[in-house]
């Protein structure tokens, strides 16, 4: 697995969850709490939390109702759940997936 040549192994190594991308770059900047957040979208704070923890991940429902609060496009939380679910994924299995010999064409 290579890396970019701008990216610092610090940057490599960490895989940002979702929820910890919302918290940082959404509800922290705007002063939000969980209490509030879930409030504004008609959740329970208790679901937001198990997903800011990476507890529990981003599904449909609750990527149409952030992304709806904070005026983004749909499918735009989803994506970063799988971003983070790919990188997890490969780290894991790079070995194995160096193994394979794609079909020829």
């Amino acid at each position: 697995m290579s890396k970019s040549p701008i990216t610092t192994d610090e940057e490599w190594l960490h895989n940002p969850h979702a929820g910890e991308l919302l918290a940082s770059e959404f509800m922290e900047p705007l002063g939000l709490d969980t209490q509030v957040l879930g409030a504004a979208i008609g959740i329970d704070a208790s679901r937001l939390e198990a997903m800011l923890s990476g507890a529990a991940r981003i599904d449909g429902e609750l990527d149409l109702r952030l992304a709806r609060y904070f005026r983004m496009s749909e499918g735009f939380f989803l994506r970063l759940q799988d971003q983070y679910e790919l990188r997890k994924a490969k780290r894991v299995l790079q070995s194995d997936l160096d193994n394979i010999v794609p079909r020829a064409a």
